[in-house]
């Protein structure tokens, strides 16, 4: 299977909400590498690295999001691969 990676945006009611808590349970559900972080505008940014339909699942499900969050917009790019990728964190 083929390797993919993802840079994705996600607007909305999505910080305050456990966003980045659930977004690291998923990827780690899914066995994804990556990062998520909240953006000083109100975003939460994502990087996921992996087996293409597994990144794939990843993203859609960013278009959900956590049960309180309210996801307006995902704005996902493929990319280079981040060499320094160790597991799936939550950055700050």
């Amino acid at each position: 299977m083929a390797e993919k990676n993802v840079h994705a945006l996600v607007s909305g009611k999505v910080q305050g909400v456990f966003f980045r808590d659930y977004t690291k349970s998923e990827a780690e559900r899914l066995g994804v590498s990556g990062w998520v972080r909240n953006k000083r505008d109100g975003s939460v940014e994502v990087f996921i690295s992996g087996k293409a339909d597994k990144v794939d699942q990843m993203v859609n499900w960013l278009y959900q999001g956590s049960p309180t969050s309210r996801v307006s917009g995902v704005k996902a790019n493929t990319v280079e691969k981040d060499p320094g990728l160790i597991g799936f964190q939550i950055r700050h």
